[in-house]
C-alpha cells in the first residue's frame, strides 16, 4: 500500500508538524526522531505507547507505524488491574515513553525504550507493509469483562482519514487544534495521525481551556476538535468571554464526536458564533462511520451521512433490514468497509460475535435515518454502554470494581442525563452493613484506583434489594433515577 504519512518527505522540511505547549517539532523533525525510534523496533511484534499528552507518544506511534509494528497506547490513569490486563493480553516487546516518565508496576516490568525527540534518523519506507497488517491495537470497553483489543489495520487509518479529508475539505493548510487525550481513536488517529497524513498541523492544548482554544483559533488554527463535554463548557463560557465567540467565528471547522451533542449547545454555540457544530458517528471497531460534510447541512441532532466507501444499513431485531428510511423506524446500525478493524485480540468467540454472516459489524447502537440519508443515533441497544466526558464505559467493569470493595454488598451502574458529562456514572449499592454504608468518594477513589478517574461514580444510590427477574439478572430499567 502507499505510505500513512507521506507529508513526512514531501511537505517543505521547515512546515511546523506537532506542538504541545511550547514544544514543537517540523517535518524535518518529526521525520527524523520516528526514524530514530522506528531503528529501534526492528522485530518487535508489538509495542506499548505510555500515552501522554507530548511529542514523545506522537513521535512513538509515527516510527512504530514506520517500522511496521503495531502500537498498543495505554491510558495513563487506568488503574493497575486495567493495565495488566492489557500488558497480558496483548504482550508488547517493549513500551515506549518520554525520559522522565515514571511507570507504574504493569508496564514497568516491561523492557523500556525512551522516546528521543531530539535524535534523528533515516525514515524507513514503510509501503512494503501490507494494507491489512495491524497498525493498532486499541482496547475498548464492553458492557461484560475487561477491556477487548480492536485490531486496527493499516487499511482502516487510511481509509477513514482520507473519507474525512473528503468530508471536512481537510488538507495540508489546516491547523488543528484539541485537547483530547491520545490513548483513543479521536485524539490519536483524527487528532494525531490526521493532520499528519494531510501535510497539516497539529496543536495539543495539553489540558483542554476554553483560553486556550480562543488563544490557538486566534492564532491561525482553523479546525477545532472536541467531545461535547468541551463543547458544552464552550457554550457555558461564551457569554462572558467574547474573545472566544470571536475566535470559534474565525474557525473553519468545529467538530464534535464520541457522544451526541445536545441540540441546546449546538444552538447556543450558534447563537453566539454564527458557526454550526458539525458531528460525526464512529467506534474503536470501526473508526469513522458518517459525518456532516462540511459543504452540507449542519444539522443538531444529527450525525451526518456515510463516509465515502462505508456502507450503512439499519437492521431490525431479527436482522432484516430495515426498508422505511423516514426519520422515524428505528433500527440498529450495521456497517462495512475498509474502515473496519479486523478482530478482537485473542477472542475469535466475541470477534464472530460482532460480525453478520455478510460482513457487516454490529455496532449495537440504533437510530433511524431520513430521507436524505441523514443518521440521527437514538440509543444504545444494550443498557450497559454509558458515555461520560466522551468516554465510552461498561458498566459491567465497574460493578466488578465495586464488589471488591468489603463494605459493597452487591452494586449495580447505569448512567443518568448529565449537562456537563453527557452521562454521570450512577453506582447502585447494597451495602454489606446497612448501618455503616460506604459513601461516595469512597467508593468513587476505589474504582478510579482500579480501572481509571473517568470512570469513578459519581452519584450513589443505596438500596435494600437490587431490583431482579426470576434469572436473577439485575433490571436495571427498574432503577429509579427520580
Amino acid at each position: 500500500m502507499s505510505s500513512l504519512f507521506p507529508a513526512l518527505t514531501g511537505v517543505p522540511a521547515d512546515r511546523p508538524a506537532l506542538r504541545f505547549g511550547t514544544r514543537s517539532l517540523t517535518y524535518a523533525e518529526l521525520a527524523g526522531a520516528a526514524g530514530a525510534t522506528a531503528g529501534r523496533l526492528a522485530g518487535a511484534g508489538r509495542v506499548a505507547v505510555w500515552a501522554t499528552p507530548a511529542l514523545e507518544t506522537a513521535v512513538a506511534v509515527v516510527a512504530a507505524l514506520l517500522a511496521g509494528v503495531p502500537a498498543v497506547p495505554l491510558n495513563p490513569k487506568s488503574g493497575e488491574k486495567e493495565l495488566r490486563h492489557i500488558l497480558s493480553d496483548s504482550a508488547p516487546a517493549l513500551v515506549l515513553a518520554a525520559p522522565g516518565d515514571e511507570l507504574p508496576a504493569p508496564p514497568a516490568g516491561l523492557a523500556r525504550a525512551d522516546v528521543d525527540v531530539a535524535a534523528r534518523g533515516p525514515v524507513p519506507d514503510d509501503r512494503a507493509a501490507g494494507d491489512g497488517d495491524p497498525a493498532l491495537v486499541v482496547y475498548t470497553s464492553g458492557t461484560t469483562g475487561p477491556p477487548k483489543g480492536a485490531v486496527l489495520p493499516r487499511r482502516a487509518v487510511a481509509a477513514t482519514l482520507d473519507a474525512l479529508a473528503d468530508a471536512w475539505g481537510w488538507t495540508g493548510d489546516d491547523v488543528l487544534v484539541h485537547g483530547l487525550p491520545l490513548f483513543h481513536v479521536h485524539g490519536l488517529v483524527l487528532g494525531t495521525l490526521g493532520p499528519l497524513r494531510r501535510g497539516g498541523s497539529v496543536r495539543h492544548l495539553g489540558r483542554f481551556s476554553t483560553e486556550g482554544v480562543a488563544r490557538e483559533l486566534k492564532a491561525g488554527a482553523t479546525m477545532l476538535f472536541g467531545v461535547p463535554t468541551m463543547y458544552h463548557r464552550i457554550a457555558e463560557a461564551l457569554p462572558a468571554e467574547p474573545a472566544l465567540a470571536e475566535a470559534l467565528t474565525g474557525a473553519r471547522l468545529l467538530v464534535s464526536g464520541s457522544a451526541a451533542l445536545p441540540v441546546h449547545d449546538h444552538e447556543r454555540i450558534a447563537a453566539a458564533t454564527g458557526r454550526r457544530v458539525i458531528e460525526r458517528y464512529g467506534m474503536t471497531e470501526t473508526l469513522m462511520n458518517t459525518s456532516v460534510r462540511a459543504d452540507g447541512e449542519a444539522r443538531a441532532g444529527t450525525v451526518g451521512v456515510p463516509l465515502p466507501g462505508v456502507e450503512l444499513r439499519l437492521a431490525e431485531e431479527d436482522g432484516s433490514g430495515v426498508t422505511a428510511y423516514d426519520g422515524e423506524t428505528v433500527g440498529e446500525i450495521q456497517v462495512r468497509g475498509p474502515n473496519l478493524f479486523t478482530e478482537y485480540l485473542n477472542r475469535p468467540d466475541a470477534t464472530a460475535a460482532a460480525f453478520t454472516a455478510d460482513g457487516f459489524f454490529r455496532t449495537g447502537d440504533m437510530a433511524v435515518r431520513d430521507p436524505d440519508g441523514y443518521v440521527r443515533i437514538v440509543g444504545r441497544k444494550a443498557t450497559d454502554l454509558i458515555k461520560s466526558g466522551g468516554y465510552k464505559i461498561g458498566a459491567g467493569e465497574i460493578e466488578n470494581a465495586l464488589l471488591e470493595h468489603p463494605a459493597v454488598r452487591e452494586a449495580a451502574v447505569t448512567g443518568e442525563p448529565d449537562a456537563d458529562l453527557g452521562e454521570r456514572i450512577v453506582a447502585w449499592v447494597v451495602p454489606a452493613d446497612p448501618g455503616a454504608p460506604p459513601g461516595l468518594a469512597e467508593l468513587a477513589d476505589h474504582v478510579a484506583a482500579r480501572l481509571a478517574p473517568h470512570k469513578r461514580p459519581r452519584a450513589l444510590r443505596l438500596l435494600d434489594v437490587l431490583p431482579r427477574n426470576d434469572m436473577g439478572k439485575i433490571m436495571k430499567r427498574a432503577l429509579s433515577h427520580d
